[in-house]
């Protein structure tokens, strides 16, 4: 009698899943569906402490948690997920620790453009948020990579937030549209144009006072890839923000479930969806009387 191997057995069960995972994302279709879903990762180192695990070893297993909440996300149909991967003020923390994760993200980055990796399975282009500039270089040039070979991908987007902090996305927007309008300032003068100087002449002198306003910002802000974050999923039972898409999670539903990263699984985002769906009508209403 032929034995069957496990491999076989697991194949069965993974396919199972995704039927029901199926199934069920066509009856949640039925309701409004969310654009964006952004993710703060929390709970990795505790969830190692937790588990007696060596130092790093929570980062590892939440990259797994990682995977799983970006299939599914793609699955139901999510065109944007933004993930907190790095803050600014995660550089504070002990060197070791530091390089311990910035080596992990590396290899995650090398291992997300195979060819075989889920970004290529669904068609998702990749961004990498945040001043860049703070990163090791091998890590920077691995992020670079993958944005170049995810060009092209057009059905999905992942937006990967390393080195960012929202105040530091704010005062970056604001300093790019200074620069901006100031080099408009220069080629109006230089070309002798008439139109708007007097007003540029003002702006020089301290007296126009609306030469840069919220549309200038937005369109300098790192997130600009992005639209607004319908759904903000928050793990480990933690309802702060950390810096996180202040600008844009105004009228977005946030969700703390009390599991850190790595436990996070199907059911959390089922319920975050099906929450945002009950509210929805509620958000959509606030944002109109912007």
């Amino acid at each position: 009698m032929e034995k069957r191997g496990g491999s076989g057995g697991s194949q069965i069960f993974e396919n199972l899943g995704t039927f029901l995972r199926k199934c069920i994302f066509s009856v949640l279709s039925v309701g409004p569906i969310p654009n964006h879903i952004a993710f703060i990762m929390d709970g990795n180192r505790r969830f190692a402490k937790k588990q007696n695990l060596i130092e790093g070893a929570g980062h590892k297993v939440g990259y797994l948690a990682l995977m799983s909440m970006l299939r599914y996300s793609y699955e139901l149909g999510v065109k944007y997920v933004t993930i907190y991967a790095f803050s600014i003020e995660n550089f504070k923390r002990r060197p070791e620790e530091v390089q311990s994760v910035m080596d992990l993200m590396q290899e995650k980055i090398e291992q997300l453009i195979n060819e075989e990796s889920i970004l290529n399975h669904f068609g998702v282009r990749v961004h990498f948020i945040g001043n860049l500039k703070l990163l090791s270089a091998p890590v920077r040039l691995a992020a670079e990579r993958a944005m170049l070979v995810t060009a092209c991908n057009s059905k999905a987007v992942l937006s990967i937030c390393v080195a960012y902090t929202s105040t530091n996305e704010i005062m970056h927007a604001v300093e790019e549209s200074c620069v901006k309008k100031w080099d408009e300032i220069r080629e109006l003068k230089a070309s002798g144009v008439d139109c708007g100087l007097t007003k540029l002449e003002g702006y020089e002198k301290g007296e126009a006072q609306d030469l840069i306003n919220l549309t200038d910002i937005e369109k300098h802000l790192y997130m600009a890839v992005a639209p607004d974050p319908d759904i903000l999923i928050r793990t480990s039972g933690e309802t702060r923000l950390s810096n996180f898409l202040l600008w844009q999670s105004q009228y977005c539903y946030l969700y703390s479930p009390s599991v850190l990263w790595p436990e996070i699984g199907f059911w959390h985002l089922l319920w975050a969806v099906l929450n945002f769906q009950r509210n929805h009508f509620y958000l959509e209403k606030k944002k109109k009387q912007l």
